[in-house]
């Protein structure tokens, strides 16, 4: 179930979040990432539209948006490779028509799942907080519905 984000979800939020990271930037040392902890809880989340993945009544995954910026996707290390992530980026899809990321070089396995939902690299550059190789990665719905105007009926 994705739901919105409530205050009594911090800190499992913040538990997933700080598990993912340090398994997917193990090319960061993991203190990095607690010591990111309290700008998370404090700055990054509250400033956000948040959704939790939760099953069975516990949060097992995350994603934050900042407007039309995928700020952050984490789903719990162990329970990755099931679909969580796929559900979160979904459902983040379709409140957006089109969202914006930036992710790890390094990090090729989320590079590659972010590729197979639909995001495209626009932009290369450097992540200025730890100097890693980062890549801007865009993604934009192909609804290109657009309604008729109704006419009178006469």
């Amino acid at each position: 179930m994705i739901r919105n984000f409530s205050k009594t979800d911090m800190d499992a939020v913040l538990d997933v979040w700080l598990d993912a990271s340090i398994k997917a930037h193990n090319f960061i040392v993991s203190d990095f990432w607690r010591s990111q902890l309290g700008s998370m809880r404090n700055i990054y989340l509250p400033s956000s539209e948040v959704w939790v993945h939760e099953k069975n009544g516990i949060v097992v995954g995350f994603f934050a948006l900042l407007g039309d910026r995928l700020a952050a996707i984490f789903v719990a290390p162990d329970l990755q490779g099931l679909g969580i992530g796929k559900a979160l980026i979904s459902y983040a899809q379709s409140l957006r028509s089109n969202l914006s990321l930036t992710v790890y070089t390094a990090n090729s396995a989320s590079v590659g799942f972010y590729k197979s939902q639909g995001f495209n690299v626009i932009n290369e550059g450097v992540d200025a907080t730890t100097g890693e190789s980062e890549l801007t990665m865009q993604w934009v719905s192909n609804n290109s519905f657009k309604p008729t105007p109704l006419r009178n009926a006469t």
